[in-house]
Order: structure tokens, then C-alpha cells, then sequence
């Protein structure tokens, strides 16, 4: 929060008024995103959970496989039976066939793991479909900002599959939500 106080506090001291709401979101929204956002992940490790003392890490697993395989099978799915694009002009690969089939085989995979987890099978199916979901999201939000910007991808650290932030940008709105679902009621 000091965080979103301090810069436009700072960008006003500059005293260059130009474009100030602009600069000062761009900023504001990278934040919340890179560093907000992802820190969720990592913030799962300092939860205490009784009956999972130790076993943290084993929930930032949890959450990296479902998210991440949920992108990869919606994937597949709307290679092989894609017809009908859900955002044509932002991404006209993702489909409704994609969409649909990649979030529930991995909510299936996400309860399938739940004894890597505190969670019951339907509770780890039920909180696999929320964080697909988000994912989803995620990724979407994370496109229409690269569209924005005009770029393919927000780096090249990863040849051929561009930069770090593209390959985490379904997490940055699964996180947070994975973070607090767990924290409210496992904690």
C-alpha cells in the first residue's frame, strides 16, 4: 500500500504533469502484478497449517501444476476440437472447446492430487476449478496488455516461449486467491 502512495507522491514532486494518471497506473498495475500478486505463491511457505506442518511447499506445487497444466491442456483441447473463439479479437486461439476442457481435466487432476495436499478430493477439485479459472483470467488480462503494448511477448529469457512473465501470468491472479482460500479456511 506505501508502495502505491509513494509513487504518484514521487512522479508529483518531478512536477512534469504530463500523461501523470497514465504513468502513475502503468507503474501502480506492474507492481500489483509482478510483485503483489506473484508473491502469493511463495507466501503459502509461512502459513501454518495443523496437520501440514513442513509440507508448504508441496501447496505452491499443487497450485503450479494445476495452473499450468489447466493452460496446457486448454491448449490441446482447442487444437483439437476448437471452433468457437471466447475473445476473437484479443486471442482468437483461445476457444470455448479449449476453455472448457482444459479447465476440467485439470479441476480432475487438482482433485486427483489432493493427498499432496490438507484439502478433501472435492474440496482440491473445487479449489482446482477456482484457480483455473483465475488462471484464466490471468492469462487474458496479461494478453490484452501485451496487445496493448504491441508486443508478442514481455520478454526473451525463454527461448521460443518468451520471458518469465509469460510463462507465470496464469498464476498472477491464481495466487493471491489460492493464498487466501487456504489461509481462511486451512489455517
Amino acid at each position: 500500500m506505501y508502495a502505491f502512495l509513494f509513487i504518484p507522491a514521487r512522479v508529483a514532486l518531478a512536477s512534469d504533469t504530463t500523461h501523470f494518471l497514465e504513468r502513475c497506473a502503468k507503474i501502480q498495475w506492474s507492481l500489483m502484478i509482478a510483485v503483489y500478486c506473484v508473491s502469493h505463491a511463495p507466501a503459502l511457505l509461512m502459513l501454518s497449517i495443523p496437520g501440514f506442518e513442513g509440507e508448504n511447499i508441496k501447496l505452491v506445487l499443487f497450485m503450479m501444476i494445476v495452473v499450468q497444466i489447466s493452460d496446457v491442456l486448454q491448449y490441446v483441447f482447442g487444437k483439437l476440437w476448437g471452433k468457437c473463439a471466447i475473445v476473437p479479437k484479443l486471442s482468437p486461439n483461445k476457444t470455448v472447446e479449449g476453455f472448457v476442457g482444459g479447465i476440467l481435466s485439470a479441476s480432475l487432476i487438482g482433485a486427483a492430487l489432493f493427498w499432496v495436499t490438507p484439502f478433501s478430493p472435492v474440496a482440491a477439485f473445487f479449489i482446482s476449478l477456482l484457480i483455473t479459472l483465475l488462471g484464466f483470467a490471468g492469462g487474458l488480462c496479461m494478453l490484452a496488455i501485451k496487445r496493448d503494448r504491441g508486443v508478442k511477448d514481455f520478454g526473451v529469457m525463454l527461448g521460443g516461449h518468451g520471458g518469465m512473465m509469460d510463462r507465470i501470468d496464469s498464476m498472477c491472479f491464481a495466487a493471491p486467491v489460492f493464498f487466501h482460500v487456504v489461509r481462511y479456511f486451512y489455517s
